[in-house]
């Protein structure tokens, strides 16, 4: 079994690249990283280029020797500790990661209830919740404008708990344009909004875009004038507005209620 040493190594050097999202964008990988997402990602049957292990690992109990014989029949590389260090994104690795192909398809499913589109969401731990609840509600794709964090952000990869392997990602450069033709494909588009009397309680949620906009400033005026449905959640106390990733929860939660009444 060979070892790789040196932080030189052509493909140790592709796989650092990729904590640079330029490189992510061009080579369509990003990377996964610790025991339950390289997991979750053989369980899934994502397109894994390659499965980096730290050489200290298979005396380390963490990994479990039925992943390893999963991993085993990937193209698995073995690295020094050293290596390894120079290549992780976390501070205290569990010393497995994996180079994933995105496997986004780019169209929309108009055959779901609702899509949740995401309008300039900044922080990668709000988009790593968001996908995960969309996720937990078997919606099963989201639409991104082009200003959100990027969804294959390591730090958003590690919040969504292995919900990435099955999202439709579909990341659009005109939000605005891509919510007009959910329009003409009968869908209307509902956003969250303060200036409004209609709350998330009395409108219908069928062929519904639901956007939720950016925590600071919320959903961009091009996208509220083009809205066919403005929504409130509903505040008892002094509080104006919520996180983004709770707002998002509590809004398909409604939804998920609806489909069990």
């Amino acid at each position: 079994m060979q070892i790789i040493s040196s932080k030189d190594n052509e493909t140790i050097k592709y796989i650092k690249k990729l904590k640079d999202k330029k490189y992510r964008d061009e080579t369509g990988e990003y990377i996964v990283e610790g025991i339950k997402l390289v997991k979750e990602a053989i369980e899934e049957n994502s397109k894994i280029k390659h499965i980096i292990i730290c050489e200290d690992c298979e005396s380390d109990s963490k990994i479990e020797q039925s992943l390893l014989y999963d991993i085993a029949k990937n193209n698995c590389i073995y690295v020094t500790k050293q290596v390894f260090q120079h290549i992780t994104g976390v501070e205290t690795p569990q010393g497995v990661l994996a180079v994933v192909e995105k496997n986004n398809k780019k169209e929309i499913d108009y055959n779901k209830d609702i899509i949740i589109a995401l309008d300039g969401i900044q922080d990668p731990g709000n988009l790593g919740t968001i996908l995960r609840t969309v996720d937990s509600a078997n919606l099963n794709q989201i639409i991104l404008s082009n200003d959100c964090v990027d969804p294959y952000n390591p730090k958003v990869v590690r919040s969504t708990m292995g919900a990435i392997f099955r999202l439709n990602i579909i990341e659009t450069k005109n939000l605005k344009e891509t919510l007009e033709k959910a329009q003409k494909n009968k869908f209307d588009i509902m956003v969250t909004a303060l200036d409004t009397n209609n709350n998330i309680y009395n409108v219908e949620y069928k062929n519904k875009v639901i956007v939720i906009g950016n925590e600071a400033n919320g959903v961009s005026k091009e996208i509220q004038d083009i809205a066919n449905y403005k929504v409130k959640i509903p505040m008892l106390g002094r509080t104006e507005s919520l996180n983004a990733s709770v707002a998002t929860g509590i809004i398909i939660y409604e939804y998920v209620r609806r489909v069990f009444k």
